[in-house]
């Protein structure tokens, strides 16, 4: 979709059945070029699209919404997709099962049908109406603010539709948004573009460019503000070009300070969930537990809940675990945990609950399962890598050492009273989201940005006077 214009090219890529290999879709290529000459258009698009308002924008998400959860929405060719077509076409391309489909679905829509709330948070309560007319108050003084870009390019990645609701606070903040999906995931971005599109925003707002390497850095490169997920090595590519903002491996962690340690076992709900909901894809899940004593316990019993969590059918309303999209990267992640392992004072606790190996294959898919490593020292890799399934490592670490241990984390839990400790995270600058509490990793208050504030992203204040009237 070329800024609201459905487009066919001749390059095209076939998108396979994770388990069958049966092809599903065909999916037009954009090339370099194409993108090129697009973004080329974004700063007459904004400016037509400037006069709608921020509040005519909430109530074009809201319907969305409802779209986007409940509706029959365009697909392509006079065809439409229901709900139900929906959540069977991003198992079959994903591996993940139907239940964590509609658990992902769910966060799209509570994003789209609550963005006045997510809006509150992103701009610490501003009254909308100066974005509107540039120019406002808040708390009795003189604010304005300006788009820092004539439009957003988003490139995304396939573990997890929920990653899209980073970027859909762009539309209601009047930034058209350019969209290169997953190869393996076209199908979130396509679904929201076209609930948006039939709930009435303008169409030219809003493109999708399914592209190559060269497409996406070109989509990176030349906007004027971009923001890219992957893995380290995408993070070191565009860690210092100052219009890309970089969604790597959050690393989240959490810690029981001395004072709670004695009560871990009320605190196994809160790791089980930590590391192993949406199947351990999201950056926000745990992948560090740093205990100050009992770690080998508490790394024993979480494996042993976590050793629950099997392959089941796609339709099973029970399953909890996603599969992997291709054998090759199944495997791939398997050998580098067996290559951490080879180190000493490293040890597989799981391996006492599972009946066979860690890499598994089911009804045609291509499995990892939950994996509790404990680390003797946070220095070995494992103590602090994230995989794309439930992995944690236990860390026994002297309290006094935690925070200049920890390094960046995307969230970290802190489970203490402990005032010099709750002090130390507060004023550590590597921690994106702290809880306090026994609050998981994975749970979200959407009125806290955690992964980059995108109105600072996208909107920078200024000085301003007038004369007054």
């Amino acid at each position: 979709m070329r800024l609201g214009e459905t487009y066919k090219s001749l390059d095209v890529d076939e998108l396979r059945h994770c388990r069958t290999g049966a092809a599903l879709a065909s999916i037009s290529q954009a090339n370099a070029g194409l993108v090129r000459r697009d973004l080329l258009r974004t700063r007459d698009v904004r400016e037509a699209l400037r006069h709608h308002t921020c509040a005519e924008r909430i109530a074009i998400c809201a319907e969305a919404g409802e779209l986007f959860m409940h509706g029959d929405v365009p697909l392509d060719d006079g065809h439409t997709q229901s709900p139900q077509a929906y959540v069977e076409m991003l198992s079959a391309t994903t591996g993940l099962p139907h239940t964590l489909c509609r658990r992902n679905m769910q966060k799209v829509f509570t994003v789209l049908s609550g963005m006045d709330t997510i809006l509150a948070g992103l701009t610490r309560g501003l009254d909308l109406q100066v974005i509107d007319e540039g120019i406002g108050e808040q708390a009795g003084v003189p604010v304005s603010f300006m788009a820092e870009a004539d439009h957003l390019a988003v490139v995304l990645p396939n573990n997890s539709p929920g990653v899209n609701s980073i970027w859909l606070p762009a539309v209601a903040l009047k930034i058209p948004v350019l969209i290169k999906p997953g190869g393996e995931e076209p199908w979130t971005p396509w679904r929201i573009i076209q609930s948006l599109i039939v709930a009435g925003f303008p169409r030219e707002g809003l493109g999708f460019y399914p592209t190559d390497h060269e497409g996406s850095n070109t989509l990176l490169r030349a906007a004027g503000k971009a923001m890219i997920f992957g893995d380290d090595k995408t993070v070191q590519r565009y860690a210092n070009d100052p219009c890309v903002q970089v969604h790597g491996p959050g690393r989240s962690k959490v810690i029981i300070g001395a004072d709670e340690i004695e009560r871990w076992r009320d605190y196994i709900d809160v790791l089980v969930t930590s590391v192993a909901d949406n199947s351990g894809r999201s950056c926000i899940n745990a992948s560090t537990i740093i205990v100050p004593s009992h770690a080998d316990e508490i790394a024993d019993a979480l494996a042993r809940r976590l050793a629950n969590i099997t392959p089941r059918p796609a339709n099973d309303n029970e399953a909890a675990l996603a599969g992997f999209n291709s054998p090759q990267m199944a495997a791939y992640i398997d050998e580098a945990i067996d290559e951490g392992l080879r180190e000493d004072g490293v040890v597989d606790v799981s391996a006492r609950y599972r009946a066979g190996p860690r890499r598994a294959e089911y009804d045609g898919g291509y499995y990892l399962l939950p994996t509790v490593v404990r680390c003797e020292s946070f220095d070995q890799p494992l103590a602090n890598t994230e995989f794309m399934f439930p992995f944690v490592a236990v860390v026994q670490v002297d309290q006094e050492l935690i925070v200049d241990t920890i390094g960046p984390s995307l969230v970290v839990t802190v489970i203490s009273d402990d005032a010099l400790l709750l002090e130390a995270l507060m004023l550590y600058p590597g921690v994106d989201r702290l809880n306090i509490g026994a609050i998981p990793t994975s749970h979200v208050e959407w009125n806290q940005p955690h992964e980059g504030n995108l109105f600072d992203w996208l909107y920078k204040r200024r000085a301003i006077q007038r004369v007054p009237a």
